[in-house]
């Protein structure tokens, strides 16, 4: 297969050769178990049963999964195992199936899905890179949409993404999830049973791009089709960044100016993170538990 599974549309025969994401076409993965550090309507009491894929289509240069996202920790496993896998997360209590970074392995996912639907919400959790008509194979197999909108800007997803095309092909994503998962759904505990909720990471020193990003967002879509989550959490890498305000965390001005802004554009659908947020802790271990 000439693999076209992402907007890269890169064409590697993965069964040889790695794709733009760095991975072949088999599945791997580096993690799978109770994660708590989503949002309170997606983690719940019982954590989000996740499962990290290896590798990454978008590939930002500030990603705090690098180890995966860019180094390919992870280790192997089938389709099979990944059913098991959906089993062993709803009987350890999970309050969801939640697939982070799943894209480059969309057809080798549905597939485990059409075998077996977990009972508790299932979530595509991803960069919002994505391929509308790969999303489309995803249609009833998917019950939450979680993507980020990281830039509307152009030239700053160029230069942090090598994607100048992310804005308009994040939001047509969206806008696909949306379509199949219709306006959102909580449950009598807050917890999403259906429906899109978009990410957005406040970069330090483009708080513009942010403040763009929440117009494109409030414009595109009504306040009960899709519920924002707008974190703080960004944390220096230790490699050299492009851009020196990436060497340091979000400053209270700049988390003000956002809040401030999300205040006036009268959108209470929303959830927002301290700056103490900030923290290594968001990062699990990728050690292959579970896997």
């Amino acid at each position: 297969m000439l693999c076209e599974l992402c907007p890269r549309r890169c064409r590697a025969e993965r069964e040889t050769t790695l794709g733009y994401c760095r991975m072949p076409a088999d599945l791997r993965a580096s993690l799978a178990g109770a994660h708590f550090g989503e949002e309170p309507c997606v983690a719940g009491s019982g954590g989000a049963g996740t499962v990290f894929f290896a590798g990454c289509s978008l590939g930002c240069v500030y990603c705090q999964n690098r180890a995966i996202s860019r180094e390919g920790a992870g280790k192997p496993l089938t389709v099979d195992r990944l059913v098991e896998i959906f089993h062993e997360l709803e009987e350890n209590g999970a309050d969801c199936v939640d697939l982070v970074t799943p894209t480059h392995f969309a057809d080798k996912v549905a597939e485990a899905l059409r075998i077996y639907k977990p009972k508790v919400p299932v979530v595509w959790n991803t960069g919002g890179y994505e391929r509308v008509e790969t999303l489309r194979m995803l249609e009833g197999l998917v019950d939450v949409y979680l993507p980020d909108y990281k830039y509307a800007d152009k030239t700053l997803a160029k230069a942090l993404s090598n994607a100048p095309d992310y804005p308009e092909t994040a939001l047509k994503a969206i806008r696909e999830m949306v379509r199949q998962t219709g306006k959102y759904q909580l449950d009598g505990e807050g917890l999403l049973q259906k429906g899109t909720l978009v990410r957005h990471l406040v970069l330090p020193g483009f708080v513009e791009n942010t403040l763009d990003c929440l117009d494109v967002l409030t414009t595109a879509f009504a306040e009960d089709e899709v519920l924002l989550s707008v974190m703080s959490q960004y944390t220096p890498p230790e490699t050299k960044m492009p851009f020196p305000s990436l060497d340091r965390r979000v400053t209270e001005e700049e988390y003000a100016r956002v809040l401030d802004y999300l205040y006036l554009l009268g959108n209470e659908n929303v959830y927002v993170q301290e700056l103490s947020a900030a923290s290594a802790f968001w990062v699990p271990d990728f050690d292959g538990t579970g896997i």
